[in-house]
């Protein structure tokens, strides 16, 4: 019996400091922090990711298919390589082109809102609405690319804050200087011509600033307004009749269907100016021109704020500053204009 009491008490003992050794190690583990699937740091932690390791998903959309706006895209890519985001290795991309249709821009800013992408671009205004509208439903972060009047479009309050989840860069032409050029090249000009898209509220700004700006310099303003890429041929030729001279937006309708137009004017023996430096390399006379990879690499650098954790209404809008002249020399023999002295420097587009 006492053999008995001696070993239940052995038991007993050793019970005790099992219990108690196993205290002591749950207290330690309480000092250490948890991870919590609330922090996406953490949640990596506990899933065996490193956070450092992610690969975003981009989504592009491109509202039509030109030079000026591919330049935005190859500015883009430029711009977060730059920052140390290196494509199919920090990102993948899924870049599209909406054919200057605004019904396809709204599908692709939709599919690459269902697929969860960590940012959505939009390259000129229609298609930056588009990933707007998608991106703000589904919470996902949207940059635009050339888009000329930020507030008309949606993305800016009138106090210059960024509407939520949003942020990009502006391309407002440099139309003071755009009409000093066509006085310079024709000095007894008197009505220019503007062909636009009723659907583009980035040209309906330009045409603002153009009326509102071409008394200073002699000029008469001459619009004509389309519905649809098919209104463009009848337009054209309506306008080149009316006017001594056809001056461009970045209304990417007409842009699409830039040589449509030039062909007009060129039957019409009237100088077509151009917006930036690739219209005037296709066949524009001239051009005050904006540098749209530049204005891509800015973009760019903008979105990899944003992919750092920066919210985009706290990222501020940017605009692209300078132009510079361009001058198809080959076009003005055609037509038979000197060069202006003030433009014996500007760059030679002529192929």
């Amino acid at each position: 019996m006492t053999r008995l009491r001696r070993t239940l008490r052995s038991i007993l003992a050793l019970g005790l400091v099992a219990g108690l050794t196993l205290m002591g190690t749950a207290c330690k583990n309480m000092d250490r922090k948890t991870p919590s699937l609330s922090d996406p740091s953490d949640a990596a932690k506990l899933s065996g990711e490193d956070p450092s390791k992610k690969t975003y998903k981009i989504g592009i959309i491109q509202f039509a298919e030109h030079p000026s706006l591919e330049n935005c895209q190859k500015g883009f890519v430029q711009g977060l390589e730059e920052r140390g985001y290196k494509e199919n290795e920090a990102y993948s991309m899924d870049y599209q082109v909406a054919q200057a249709d605004t019904n396809l821009a709204n599908q692709m800013a939709e599919n690459f809102a269902s697929k969860g992408y960590d940012l959505i671009v939009g390259i000129a205004t229609p298609a930056a609405q588009a990933a707007y509208n998608a991106g703000l439903k589904a919470g996902i972060p949207v940059i635009f690319n050339a888009v000329t009047d930020p507030v008309a479009a949606g993305f800016q309050n009138e106090d210059g804050s960024n509407k939520k989840g949003v942020t990009g860069t502006k391309d407002v032409l440099p139309i003071k200087n755009q009409l000093e050029m066509i006085r310079a090249f024709q000095p007894d000009a008197k009505k220019i011509g503007i062909l636009y898209s009723l659907s583009e509220a980035n040209s309906k700004a330009s045409i603002e600033t153009y009326e509102a700006l071409a008394g200073n310099y002699n000029f008469e303003i001459v619009n004509q307004a389309i519905s649809s890429e098919q209104d463009i041929p009848a337009a054209a030729q309506s306008l080149v009749s009316k006017v001594d001279c056809l001056t461009n937006l970045t209304d990417n309708t007409v842009v699409q269907n830039l040589q449509v137009v030039m062909s007009k004017a060129k039957a019409a023996q009237i100088p077509y100016y151009g917006s930036e430096e690739e219209q005037v390399s296709n066949g524009c006379i001239a051009a005050e021109g904006l540098d749209y990879i530049a204005l891509g690499i800015v973009t760019g650098h903008m979105a990899a704020n944003i992919l750092e954790g920066t919210a985009p209404e706290d990222v501020p809008i940017e605009q692209a500053e300078d132009s510079s002249p361009f001058i198809n020399s080959k076009v003005m023999e055609q037509l038979g204009i000197a060069l202006p002295e003030a433009y014996k420097d500007a760059t030679d587009m002529a192929k």
